[in-house]
């Protein structure tokens, strides 16, 4: 079989090391200009996580204007509350300081600022016409991988996500310090790392046509350090070694899905998360298990998945067919879930049980998702995996 023709967009620059969040903050501004848009969280600003940052980034530029008010799931009124800030202080750069919520707006609001495209025009795949505004991404957390993602999610309206995707919004630089991710509570290390790990898994066995060799590559760089270092993680949270192996694991998982994008496990995750408000990380991980095992009816899931196993479980035996390793595979990712302290089961996130069927209407909605799942899924394969999930 020849190799199918495929194109690899990526973030140009990282910066990766201990203390790099301020180590680089000359080249940040360099490339930010004099009036830089900061986007971050509330929780980050008390934390006093932004200090060091900023005290910096003070030294070097003439202005540099705080956006502060980015939620969970952020919605379209933040975002066009920074875009009007970024207009005020004629913003020449924009830097997304947090979580995937505070990178996503500032994703948007790079491009907005820069384009002066109409935002409702940009929704979608390719839409963006550009150019932005120079952007740098430090992540605060190894989960979404969105420093090195050409998407960025919105939420409109009280429960739907809008996403834009377009090479145009990865950054120039993605800054990765272990350092900024050592206070992370367990449980949100636990929810961002099994995070990380589906972008990998989905990345690997994605049907999308422009799945190739460099992204299942890094899924699987991804999935060998994610998956050696979570315990370590999440149990003794200042090992920088293990915070580190995290965001690397993290990076590179976003640079696979970005490629070669995600799918089912996404799609069922976003009605958990638009309508219950669980976390994007928590979402994936009580539906991964019951979505891999309705994928590996198919043949070409299982062989995925049973080549990614020993990646993550270097105890599995692989001189078995691949059924078999397949199903150990995903009965291990459930309990690593479960070891790691992570809620197992929809009700324990307070879901009801009625509420699967709308969900399963929901899913449906994510299309662009679930066109690179494996195995194809109707409303009522949507709703027997939540109800399993339940």
């Amino acid at each position: 079989m020849g190799l199918n023709n495929f194109t690899f967009n990526t973030t140009p620059g990282i910066r990766f090391g201990s203390g790099m969040s301020k180590l680089c903050v000359e080249e940040i501004s360099k490339k930010l200009g004099s009036n830089i848009l900061f986007i971050t969280d509330k929780d980050l600003m008390l934390l006093k996580l932004t200090e060091p940052t900023l005290q910096e980034l003070r030294k070097f530029s003439t202005l540099v204007e705080i956006f502060q008010d980015v939620e969970a799931d952020p919605s379209l009124k933040t975002l066009l509350n920074a875009i009007e800030v970024g207009k005020k202080i004629k913003a020449s750069g924009v830097i997304g300081f947090g979580g995937g919520s505070s990178m996503d707006v500032a994703k948007l609001a790079s491009l907005i600022l820069g384009s002066k495209e109409n935002i409702e025009e940009v929704w979608g795949v390719s839409n963006a016409k550009g150019p932005r505004l120079p952007l740098v991404l430090i992540p605060t957390t190894a989960g979404t991988g969105s420093e090195v993602t050409p998407i960025s999610i919105i939420t409109v309206g009280e429960e739907e996500k809008k996403g834009v995707s377009s090479p145009i919004i990865l950054p120039d630089i993605a800054v990765l310090d272990p350092d900024l991710t050592i206070g992370l509570p367990a449980h949100t290390t636990a929810a961002t790392g099994i995070d990380a790990m589906v972008h990998a898994i989905e990345g690997y066995a994605s049907a999308n046509k422009n799945n190739n060799p460099i992204s299942k590559t890094l899924a699987i760089e991804a999935l060998k350090l994610l998956g050696g270092s979570i315990e370590k993680a999440v149990f003794d949270g200042s090992d920088i070694e293990a915070r580190g192996n995290m965001l690397i694991g993290a990076m590179l998982a976003g640079k696979s899905f970005a490629n070669s994008p995600v799918a089912a496990v996404h799609a069922l995750a976003y009605p958990i998360g638009g309508t219950f408000h669980v976390s994007h990380g928590l979402s994936n991980s009580l539906v991964l298990p019951h979505v891999l095992r309705f994928n590996s009816a198919d043949n070409k899931a299982t062989k995925a998945y049973a080549e990614l196993a020993p990646f993550v479980f270097p105890d599995i035996n692989i001189d078995r067919g691949s059924q078999v390793i397949c199903k150990e595979f995903i009965d291990k990712l459930e309990a690593l879930s479960k070891k790691l302290g992570l809620p197992q089961k929809l009700r324990e996130v307070n879901i009801p049980k009625e509420a699967c069927k709308k969900m399963a209407l929901d899913a449906m909605k994510q299309t662009r998702l679930l066109v690179n799942n494996p195995r194809e899924v109707t409303e009522n394969d949507a709703l027997n995996i939540y109800e399993t999930a339940w």
